[in-house]
């Protein structure tokens, strides 16, 4: 398998690390992505913090990648600008995300949240007032990071990942603000027994006043997994009422979900690199294309989005078809194996990744072959 091979349709950035999509969001005619970067560096956090890295396009095939727009060069955020979302109001654009730094005499950073805006949706300002929450509330713990944005009933409303130690639990904790910059803590929103912390959500309206949450949790050790609900949020609490994965993996996570002009629940998520260090000369991860959630015959699917269904083809030679599923097969490693009713297989291989859709989005399996 060639690792050095460029993915065409996957978006990576010309050099440097990425990770995490971040303020997936529709503005001014294009569907812009950032995402976690380290501009200079294949591995991160070694020479150079997280940035905001950039890019935007309109059909999800053709990317257009622009300046870094969030670099670490404030006190708050020494550590990095870490993973967040978006939101437009009035014409401009809101970047919320996780400001990091280092405090003398404190063993671990310490994670904010700030705010930065932009009128051209290519040059950000970031708010004189930062950090808008300097530090974590009881509830929560010094995991306290990966802000989603929601504007419901005329307030606005920000959902922080952290964790509870003492209770062993991953927790949403909620704020409220009529302003987009003072924020009121409000508690937990939502909650998963047995897990360190959150990370990485998205929620957005969903109509019939139902709403989605996306959400990684990671449980104790390196286990994780992706999560994506649909419920009722009365500006305290989340309640879910179905619950789904959209993307059993292997290779794939911190997915963010947003909602474009047409309606539409798109989701993006990380193909990360992780486990793939010198494969190749650079970092082998990329954004996954879009998928659409939604709900058929009363659970949460993910199929292709539009724009990218033209790629999709029925057979590949890395995938085997067997008599209870299918496996992927895999250089030098395991082969991932799936298990379960396979009516109808899509497949969409770019270069040394593919991204299997088993029965239009009922389950979808994304593996770097």
């Amino acid at each position: 398998m060639n690792y050095d091979e460029r993915p065409r349709y996957h978006y990576k950035p010309k050099q440097g690390w990425i990770n995490d999509p971040n303020g997936l969001v529709y503005f001014q005619g294009y569907y812009h992505a950032f995402y976690q970067h380290a501009p200079h560096c294949e591995r991160p956090w070694q020479d150079e913090m997280m940035h905001w890295g950039h890019a935007r396009t309109k059909d999800f095939l053709h990317w257009e990648e622009l300046p870094v727009a969030l670099t670490p060069d404030q006190w708050y955020e020494g550590k990095g600008c870490w993973s967040g979302t978006a939101i437009v109001r009035d014409g401009t654009l809101y970047l919320f995300y996780a400001s990091v730094y280092a405090k003398e005499g404190v063993e671990e950073w310490v994670e904010t949240i700030s705010v930065a805006t932009s009128t051209d949706g290519v040059h950000f300002e970031k708010y004189a007032g930062n950090p808008v929450i300097p530090t974590y509330p009881l509830d929560g713990s010094w995991d306290f990071r990966d802000p989603a944005v929601l504007e419901k009933d005329g307030k606005f409303y920000l959902f922080v990942a952290s964790g509870n130690p003492p209770t062993h639990t991953a927790r949403l904790l909620v704020y409220e603000s009529d302003d987009l910059f003072r924020w009121t803590y409000r508690g937990v929103a939502f909650e998963w027994e047995n897990a360190k912390c959150a990370e990485c959500p998205s929620v957005l309206p969903f109509g019939d006043g139902k709403y989605l949450l996306t959400v990684s949790v990671c449980k104790k050790g390196d286990e994780h997994f992706f999560s994506v609900m649909v419920g009722t949020f009365d500006g305290r609490h989340f309640r879910a009422e179905l619950t789904g994965c959209a993307d059993c993996g292997p290779d794939q996570y911190a997915g963010q979900a947003f909602c474009d002009p047409e309606g539409r629940h798109l989701l993006l998520a990380w193909i990360p690199g992780w486990k793939y260090q010198g494969y190749a000369s650079h970092d082998v991860g990329c954004l996954s294309l879009p998928r659409e959630l939604c709900v058929r015959d009363g659970r949460i699917v993910a199929p292709p989005a539009r724009e990218v269904r033209r790629l999709l083809t029925d057979s590949d030679p890395c995938v085997r078809r067997t008599p209870d599923g299918f496996r992927i097969e895999r250089t030098g490693r395991d082969p991932v194996v799936y298990r379960g009713d396979v009516r109808r297989l899509q497949i969409l291989r770019d270069a040394y990744l593919v991204e299997v859709f088993v029965n239009d989005g009922e389950a979808v399996v994304t593996a770097l072959l």
